[in-house]
């Protein structure tokens, strides 16, 4: 039997626009130089304004409009708003003196250069399809990560080109004959393999290296060494040697091929400069423009809304003029209160970690979480966390990512709050005098803190470890 019942329920959307805002706290100031270019392409009422513009002269008075009661298009709110802000991008302490500059290599990409020698390839049509789409499913590291029956798939449904296995693998075996050595391979063993195949060194330990991988490529990526010497009866002079060989070999090579390779350098978004023991922080507002609303869609809004014999096609114009409006101003706000949320932020990081910016060292490093911060500045702690996640800061003791300087906290045996950074780098001092022979377990390493005062427990150790992207302990082992 139906039954129809009454709840009331307290829930919380975010707007679009919200959403947007979001959005553009995230962008690094890169993308956010081009997320404005583009929005001046795509919106007409937003330009470029002049730097020390009356700010008088943009703002929209409506005073004098007729008209104002338009039913049909419900123009009341937008024209009844008292101005289009005008929002200037440059922070007061910013001079262009310290606009930041990248270097963008002019090189070629890793698919342009294989798709060039291709080109000297001897294949027919139905192969040269193939072996575009192939080079084009190769990922940033020099891989192509995908099945044979995805890729064969793809192709039926994009190029409408039938392919059979033995077809699709006699053209990658051709790519991966190209440069850099192991591009297009379907695996880090294959990869290694390839490359190993390339040199024209035929030395017993190229011999033998080979055949590791090939046949016991487990066995070495666990470093089982003893297993390695009885399985080929070698002696550990001689398998140094062909894990010295495999050492030199290339894991990744769509990364590494400088040649091929665009250069990235970091932006940073805050710079942070010390003047007689005071900090002085701006926003690294390189290359922005200032901004305004277009005079002319002001004006032809002002004629349309004025013009007492309006047609449909006017309607649909004043509709269409004050969508663009809108955005305009929407963009405007929304960059503006970007600005002002940075500024909070980087505002009360470098306030909580005064000692630290001061002095550089990483022991003076407060335990901060997220937490601490939005409470202090009355924001979400969703906020701090975007701004904190994609920002870097200058400072006179380099480039760092926010979220660096957030840590947990803990108490030493005297009391004492340290940051979790500082036992980071404990642990890492300890790892690297470490025997490689026999390296170090977590267990022993969260004996080593305890007898130093810090009680940290194995799980915390691994954890830490892994954080700092080092591997256990039986993958440090060297020969």
């Amino acid at each position: 039997m139906l039954k129809q019942n009454l709840k009331l329920k307290l829930s919380q959307k975010l707007s679009p626009q919200q959403i947007q805002l979001m959005k553009l706290i995230q962008l690094s100031t890169l993308d956010l130089e081009q997320k404005i270019q583009n929005e001046i392409g795509e919106n007409p009422a937003l330009e470029k304004g002049i730097e020390n513009q009356n700010a008088e002269n943009n703002e929209i008075n409506y005073e004098n409009l007729e008209n104002k009661d338009s039913k049909e298009i419900e123009i009341d709110e937008y024209i009844n708003n008292e101005e289009m802000p005008y929002y200037k991008f440059h922070s007061n302490n910013y001079s262009g003196e310290d606009e930041k500059s990248i270097n963008i290599s002019g090189e070629m990409s890793i698919h342009q250069n294989l798709l060039q020698q291709m080109g000297n390839l001897i294949l027919d049509e139905k192969e040269s399809k193939i072996s575009e789409f192939l080079v084009g499913s190769i990922d940033d590291s020099g891989y192509i990560r995908r099945t044979n029956e995805e890729i064969i798939d793809d192709i039926a449904f994009t190029q409408n080109i039938i392919v059979t296995d033995n077809e699709l693998n006699k053209v990658l075996k051709l790519i991966q004959t190209l440069d850099p050595p192991g591009i297009g391979a379907r695996s880090l063993k294959e990869c290694l393999i390839i490359q190993l195949k390339k040199k024209k060194n035929l030395k017993s330990e190229t011999l033998l290296a080979k055949k590791i991988l090939d046949k016991e490529f487990d066995l070495f990526s666990k470093k089982n060494f003893s297993k390695l010497q009885e399985k080929f009866k070698i002696s550990q002079t001689e398998l140094k040697e062909a894990i010295e060989v495999i050492s030199k070999l290339n894991p990744k090579p769509g990364i590494s091929s400088s040649s091929i390779s665009t250069a990235n350098q970091i932006i940073p978004d805050f710079i942070l400069t010390i003047e007689e023991g005071n900090i002085q922080i701006s926003l690294n507002n390189r290359n922005f423009p200032n901004l305004k609303i277009s005079n002319s869609y002001k004006e032809m809004l002002k004629g349309y809304v004025n013009n007492k014999n309006k047609t449909k096609s006017d309607n649909d114009a004043i509709l269409f003029i004050k969508q663009k409006l809108d955005s305009a101003q929407w963009f405007i706000n929304a960059i503006e209160q970007r600005y002002q949320t940075l500024s909070l932020t980087i505002n009360a990081i470098v306030d909580y970690q005064n000692e630290y910016f001061l002095t550089g060292d990483e022991r003076k490093l407060k335990p901060m979480i997220l937490k601490d911060i939005a409470e202090k500045i009355n924001m979400d702690i969703s906020t701090i966390s975007r701004v904190a996640n994609s920002k870097y800061i200058e400072t006179p003791y380099g480039i760092k990512l926010l979220k660096t300087f957030f840590s947990e906290g803990f108490k030493n045996q005297d009391g004492e709050n340290i940051s979790s950074i500082e036992i980071k780098n404990i642990l890492e001092s300890i790892i690297k005098k470490e025997n490689k022979s026999n390296p170090i377990t977590d267990e022993e390493i969260s004996k080593l803190l305890k007898e130093k005062g810090y009680n940290v427990a194995r799980r915390t150790v691994a954890k830490y470890r892994e954080q700092l992207e080092i591997p256990m302990s039986r993958m440090r082992k060297e020969l």
